[in-house]
Formats: structure tokens, C-alpha cells, sequence
């Protein structure tokens, strides 16, 4: 049996900050509704309700907790408007806008996907 041969880079420390940093994002990004709040917010702002009726199967509470997260790590601001009842929307920051432009292209190839996996499934019919 032949040995792996160790890589002569740094040795990673799964326990570093930017180790937990990093998949700390990337669970956010992972996330299945944080994705499609950030496709969907990216024509532009939208109302908890608006929200809520795009996304289908989300409940209240996790819509609430998961534009919390996507505001805590900067990806979305919420602006209340005094009104009665007060009006709240939701829009991408800039670094939101910059995280839609990357997962909108993974959006049309899932879609590519989807296409594909229908054909395939026609002809087994």
C-alpha cells in the first residue's frame, strides 16, 4: 500500500476563528430559506407578509428568526416605517446584492438541473 503524500501547506486548524468563521457562513448560506429570501429581496425590497406568501412552507417563527440571521450577518437591513400599523420591509445590503450576484447563477444551474431531470424522467415513462 503507498503512502498519501501530506500536503507541504499550512496545517489546517478546524477550531481556528477563520475555520469557524467561515462555516459559520456557509451555514447560512446553506440554509434553505436564507437562500430564497436573498433571490427573492433581490428585485428589490419586501414586506414580512410579501415575504411570507413568496416562500411558501415557511412558517412565521422561522422567517422571523431567519431574516434575524440574515440581518445580524449584515446580508439585510429592516426599516420600519412609522405608520399605524407600522410598516416593516426588508432589503438587501450591499453585501447582500453581493452574495444574490453568487447564488443567482446556482439558481438558473439548479433550474438546468431540474430541466434535465424532467427529460430523463419523460423517456423512463
Amino acid at each position: 500500500m503507498t503512502a498519501l503524500k501530506q500536503s507541504t501547506g499550512p496545517k489546517l486548524d478546524h477550531n481556528s476563528t477563520d475555520c469557524r468563521a467561515v462555516s459559520g457562513v456557509l451555514a447560512r448560506v446553506g440554509d434553505k430559506w436564507s437562500v430564497l429570501i436573498i433571490v427573492m429581496l433581490g428585485d428589490g425590497p419586501k414586506r414580512f407578509n410579501e415575504i411570507k406568501r413568496a416562500v411558501g412552507g415557511i412558517s412565521q417563527r422561522m422567517l422571523t428568526l431567519t431574516l434575524r440571521g440574515l440581518e445580524r450577518d449584515g446580508l439585510v437591513t429592516r426599516t420600519i416605517f412609522p405608520t399605524i400599523p407600522p410598516r416593516v420591509d426588508y432589503e438587501l445590503t450591499k453585501l447582500g446584492r453581493s452574495l444574490w450576484a453568487a447564488v443567482e447563477p446556482l439558481g438558473l444551474w439548479a433550474q438546468g438541473i431540474h430541466k434535465a431531470q424532467e427529460k430523463f424522467d419523460q423517456k423512463k415513462s
